[in-house]
């Protein structure tokens, strides 16, 4: 096997994406590439699941048509990180990806409880350097939502941070018509 590296960091996209080819990643492998590693996901329990799914399932009714929202599918973000975000909103239509990957979104999503730390650091460092206009993460712990704005990617971090929960409401910074509630991508009934 060709071993593509870039100044011995890590695997860059093409080697990745060479492993699935080769059958050494598999469709239903949980990884995905960040920063040249490839990081294993745990197995998804209901809860995150069921978050996912009400992501969305409200995203693409505050899109409307307007963009796709893809779940659980690459995202390419330079040469050495692929990231699968639980829930992206990309520019174009779904037909749009058929014979390739989007390598930029208007709104990235991860629902988190295990995974918060590497959620807040690595992917907000990744998605905040692709200069990612927001970025949400569903905080199962906290039962609130973080929001992640004003990317500056040379210093690769979201310049407005922020966190709101249950009964408030907040509109995506790609889609100023549209109000999305809190109430709508968390776990319900609320967790006690």
């Amino acid at each position: 096997m060709e071993r593509r590296y870039q100044d011995d960091c890590g695997y860059t996209v093409d080697a990745y994406f060479d492993l699935v080819r080769q059958g050494v990643l598999v469709e239903g492998d949980r990884v995905e590439l960040l920063e040249g590693v490839i990081v294993a996901e745990p197995p998804m329990d209901p809860a995150h699941a069921s978050a996912v799914d009400r992501v969305a399932e409200t995203l693409r009714r505050v899109v409307a048509g307007q963009a796709a929202v893809r779940e659980d599918k690459p995202l390419i973000i330079g040469g050495r990180s692929v990231p699968e975000p639980d829930v992206a909103i990309v520019p174009g239509r779904p037909q749009d990806y058929a014979s390739r990957h989007p390598n930029a979104a208007l709104l990235v999503v991860e629902v988190s409880d295990s995974s918060l730390p590497q959620d807040r650091l690595s992917k907000a460092r990744i998605y905040a350097g692709a200069a990612i206009p927001e970025y949400w993460i569903v905080n199962l712990r906290a039962e609130a939502l973080e929001i992640y704005r004003a990317p500056d990617p040379e210093q690769r971090m979201y310049t407005d941070r922020f966190t709101i929960g249950r009964g408030q409401h907040l509109t995506p910074v790609a889609f100023p018509d549209a109000r999305v509630a809190v109430d709508d991508l968390l776990p319900w009934p609320p967790q006690v």
